[in-house]
């Protein structure tokens, strides 16, 4: 079987797709417009080092500036323009395939921009920054974790995320799609008569999608500490039956949390948030046996997975876990998962272009 490590390397020795492109955008000295597509710290740290002309956006008309940038239709981009697409997190590939059939030719991922980037002026994504951190410290987990995993297509998930993660060259992520309607939703899971876990359940968007492909499900328990995110969820969700609705965060103990509560999908555990909210633990919340938990909770699904020991140790539950908000995420989920049950079957799918919406999944091989 191929080693994971070597082929990560190699991703960080390819050239860039355009160095040509890549050089004449970050050279003060050419003179062109340039523009950028993304509105995140990779767009900013560009404004801050060249002349931008533009923040190129095809879906929010009427806004004229962002952070002092005029925002631009992509037809009135000029021929000649440089084009920087800083798009890393959902959909890179999209985007660059938009432009071009906008007919802008000279167009750059940042992700070239850093390889080009000889005196490392660009600073790092946090993405980057973590992923090559991580897997210089932990290697053989890494290497581990994709031996471990059960079919190709999880493994090939796997190496190409990590590509992915480690450059940003959206080169790595041409095979995939948006498809975020199938999250935690794969055909290799049990459906049948499930007692499903929503944590992290937001405004009931995959309960809703869990009752509508499993309509013979047993029983749901949806958790969400937001006030705002729970009643939409209630309403969202009000003609469907046995629904158990618990306003608290999950975590490895009973207490309470300083909680970003208005933030939407985004909504998370900090240390600046703006409410205390109740945190109880999966284990304490539910005493009776679960087949189904799903996770997305921002960073914190280590802690709350610590708080499900006895659920995952007595009761082998199929689980759909996020595991791409930290580069630590996928080692550390994977080991700690294993060792409440070895039997479990671990297997990797990817629902965007970029590096968010990872779900590592394990159901167990006996059953």
């Amino acid at each position: 079987m191929q080693c994971m490590m070597e082929l990560a390397a190699q991703a960080l020795a390819d050239r860039a797709a355009d160095p040509e492109i890549a050089l004449k955008f970050l050279n003060p000295s050419h003179v062109t417009e340039r523009y950028v597509v993304g509105r995140n710290e990779q767009s900013l740290d560009l404004i801050r080092k060249c002349t931008i002309h533009g923040l190129i956006d095809d879906f929010r008309q009427g806004e004229e500036y962002w952070h002092g940038i005029p925002v631009v239709s992509s037809r009135y981009v000029p021929e000649h323009a440089l084009v920087a697409n800083c798009s890393t997190s959902i959909s890179p590939v999209n985007v660059s395939r938009n432009l071009h059939d906008a007919g802008i030719r000279h167009i750059v991922s940042f992700g070239d921009l850093l390889k080009v980037d000889s005196a490392g002026s660009l600073p790092l994504p946090w993405f980057i920054k973590q992923q090559r951190e991580d897997m210089e410290r932990h290697g053989d987990e890494w290497e581990e974790l994709f031996q471990s995993l059960a079919d190709g297509e999880s493994r090939q998930t796997l190496l190409d995320i990590v590509q992915y993660r480690l450059t940003a060259d959206p080169r790595y992520m041409e095979a995939y799609t948006v498809r975020l309607i199938e999250q935690y939703f794969e055909p290799f899971l049990d459906t049948a008569e499930q007692v499903f876990v929503d944590a992290g359940g937001f405004d009931g968007d995959t309960t809703q999608e869990f009752c509508a492909r499993h309509p013979d499900y047993h029983k749901v328990f949806l958790f969400e500490p937001s006030p705002t995110n729970m009643a939409a969820a209630r309403e969202r969700l009000k003609n469907e039956r046995n629904i158990h609705f618990v306003e608290a965060a999950i975590s490895d103990e009973v207490g309470s949390l300083r909680f970003n509560v208005e933030a939407g999908p985004a909504s998370s555990v900090c240390d600046e948030g703006g409410a205390s909210i109740a945190v109880t633990t999966l284990d304490q919340a539910i005493q009776e046996p679960v087949t189904w938990i799903k996770m997305d909770l921002e960073g914190w699904e280590i802690k709350a997975l610590r708080g499900a020991k006895r659920l995952i140790h007595e009761h082998s539950p199929q689980l759909s876990i996020a595991t791409y908000h930290r580069a630590s995420d996928f080692r550390e989920i994977y080991a700690f998962i294993r060792s409440l049950n070895p039997s479990y079957q671990v297997r990797l799918r990817h629902y965007t272009q970029g590096w968010s919406e990872t779900v590592m999944y394990f159901s167990d091989q006996t059953s």
